[in-house]
């Protein structure tokens, strides 16, 4: 089974960074946007930002917006997250995901698939 694989979680304190990254299989990661969600304990799973096929445009929760950063390296097939001023509000799993269907927006956590096991970031206040 196709799946993402995310790392670069850990334990950091408020206020400090992290860079997640997603690896992907090359056939699936170089022809589709790709976005990261998370999702927190007893909570739904939340969009964080998405990133485009040629990697030219982002997009970001209003929540992460001026915090966090998206790209993607179309040769190592891989995508970040870089999370600069990290509050105890984005402590969550991280997910990324591949988009398979387009809904209207990048937001949606329905229009994507091949979901990893995702990377747990926790920030202590």
């Amino acid at each position: 089974q196709v799946q993402m694989v995310e790392s670069g979680g850990g334990l950091v304190q408020a206020g400090n960074s992290l860079r997640l990254s997603c690896a992907a299989p090359g056939h699936i990661f170089k022809s589709e946007p790709i976005a990261w969600f998370r999702q927190a304990p007893g909570k739904e799973r939340d969009f964080v930002a998405a990133i485009t096929r040629s990697g030219g445009l982002g997009y970001y929760a209003d929540s992460v917006k001026g915090r966090f950063t998206i790209s993607r390296d179309n040769a190592e097939t891989t995508v970040y997250l870089q999370m600069n001023s990290l509050k105890s509000e984005d402590t969550a799993n991280y997910y990324c995901a591949v988009r398979v269907r387009y809904s209207g927006t990048y937001n949606s956590a329905g229009d994507y698939a091949y979901w990893g096991r995702g990377t747990q970031v926790t920030v202590s206040s």
